[in-house]
């Protein structure tokens, strides 16, 4: 069982509001690189970019926390980029912000490659949960500390196909 948390109408219409955020931002730059963290930005990064006016190029990231629930674990790095990030503006595209672990990880990596900026944008914040400070530049929704799916967001494998999103219910 699951309770409707962001109606499908409310997600179009931040998504609608953060890319003409996005086209503001970056009207000037002709080498904006949008990168989504696999698998769960997918649903959000497709109607975000559907709306975006700028030019760009499109690549992803996968990654994979290993350690317990409790402590912070190793990052790694399952799919890489396929594209170079030197020189480039890096939009980093992301369903959830929780501890910040991960995405500090690949913010700091990006730079470390060479991208003359990185901003995050952000579908959801859980900003109770966060331990590492994680600037989010384009936040769509902050959320209570909830299980959430639908919209990408899953529950082993399940529910990212929901057009909304959803705390999932014991």
């Amino acid at each position: 069982m699951h309770q409707t948390l962001i109606a499908r109408e409310d997600l179009e219409r931040r998504v609608t509001e953060l890319a003409a955020d996005i086209d503001r931002d970056y009207q000037d730059c002709e080498n904006l690189l949008c990168i989504g963290v696999l698998k769960g930005s997918v649903f959000f990064m497709v109607d975000l970019l559907k709306q975006l006016q700028v030019p760009l190029a499109v690549d992803f990231f996968q990654t994979a926390s290993y350690g317990s629930d409790t402590e912070p674990g190793e990052v790694r790095i399952r799919k890489d980029l396929d594209l170079a990030v030197r020189g480039k503006h890096v939009l980093l595209i992301e369903d959830i912000v929780d501890t910040g672990f991960t995405l500090r990880t690949i913010l700091d990596l990006l730079k470390f490659r060479g991208a003359a900026s990185v901003k995050l944008c952000a579908l959801l914040d859980k900003p109770s949960r966060r331990q590492i400070d994680v600037p989010i530049d384009y936040r769509g929704f902050a959320i209570e500390d909830k299980f959430v799916i639908g919209y990408g967001l899953d529950y082993d494998e399940r529910y990212r196909n929901l057009p909304y999103i959803a705390v999932l219910e014991e």
